[in-house]
């Protein structure tokens, strides 16, 4: 009776390692055509005929070569390798990379694109730099388009309350490819860290592409946002030499982010909204992090920047304008540089 209930539990999990091969080789079997859609034919053909076959009491013939094809494929598939060398979109072309001396930081790679349309700009890349000792802000920004739960999030650091830069964690689309949240699971993209003026990162999401976008200034202290800035900055510089695949679930715009607040000491626990990126801020809300002296729903709505956004449009005080009534962007006194 175990033996059988133990054989039946194998075949329900080989069955759906088939069905996951067959969307691993949807996704990334780079085959010309006729051979891609011969190749996923027969797989499926094949699954189900095993499943067939098990059905029919040979369960173990089924589980026999249910095993001898995903080995086949997961020697495939752990044979797959990231790589810089690919014809990327314009707005991921660059990696961002940086360097400091003393308190200076330079990025070497800063996107600054005009865009026009979700998918045309002016393009603009340019090296900037920043004096470590005027750090004083870092905002979460995060954008969402409709779909529950599901939003980008990014990064801002503030200097003076002049010059910000945001960093982005986002997928590196080739030219011509278009995102798929599935796609994601299946090593389809690599992962792209982007540096970007704001005027660009914020304002393609707000004005371009209508996005609804939420800024909440971080209360942190200037030693946590250094330490964070400079983890950025070492997260990218290793990525830029040592591609990694973009994962929809562990390796993304909120894990990327997670794991690098914890690394510079900050003690934050695992929860299911890292995964719902749209549940972030009543994350952070709950952790302490976002602005102290509101509501979580007073800091969403005076954090919804569109309306400004679209106002200040190619301002060039494009940064100062969106945070006019965001909560903790009035006249303050900064935390001390005592433990976050």
């Amino acid at each position: 009776m175990v033996v059988t209930l133990l054989g039946n539990i194998l075949f329900l999990l080989l069955t759906l390692g088939m069905a996951w091969g067959a969307a691993a080789l949807w996704y990334r079997l780079l085959l010309p055509a006729p051979w891609r859609q011969l190749t996923l034919g027969l797989w499926g053909l094949v699954a189900v005929g095993l499943v067939v076959l098990g059905l029919q009491g040979q369960r173990l013939s089924a589980l026999g070569g249910q095993l001898i094809l995903l080995a086949v494929l997961l020697g495939w598939w752990f044979r797959l390798r990231p790589t810089h060398d690919r014809p990327w979109a314009e707005d991921v072309l660059f990696l961002a990379t940086g360097s400091v001396t003393g308190s200076r930081l330079t990025l070497d790679h800063v996107r600054r694109f005009e865009w026009r349309t979700r998918d045309e700009a002016r393009v603009r890349w340019e090296a900037r730099h920043y004096d470590l000792d005027r750090l004083d802000s870092v905002d979460m920004i995060v954008s969402s388009w409709g779909r529950p739960a599901i939003a980008h999030v990014m990064v801002s650091f503030g200097f003076g309350g002049e010059d910000f830069v945001v960093f982005s964690v986002e997928v590196r689309r080739q030219k011509g490819e278009r995102f798929s949240e599935i796609g994601g699971f299946f090593r389809q993209y690599e992962l792209a860290i982007v540096a970007a003026d704001e005027r660009d990162a914020v304002r393609l999401r707000s004005n371009v592409r209508g996005e609804q976008v939420q800024l909440f200034r971080i209360a942190m202290s200037r030693a946590a946002m250094r330490s964070l800035l400079l983890a950025y900055v070492e997260e990218a510089n290793r990525l830029a030499e040592t591609p990694r695949f973009y994962n929809t679930v562990t390796a993304n715009c909120t894990t990327l982010v997670f794991a690098m607040v914890r690394g510079i000491g900050v003690g934050l626990p695992h929860d299911y909204r890292l995964l719902l990126t749209g549940k972030l801020p009543d994350y952070a809300f709950e952790m302490g992090g976002l602005w102290p002296g509101y509501s979580l729903g007073e800091l969403k709505r005076r954090g919804g920047i569109v309306e400004q956004a679209l106002a200040a449009d190619d301002d060039p005080a494009f940064s100062q304008r969106i945070r006019r009534g965001v909560p903790g962007w009035e006249p303050i006194t900064l935390p001390s540089d005592g433990p976050t």
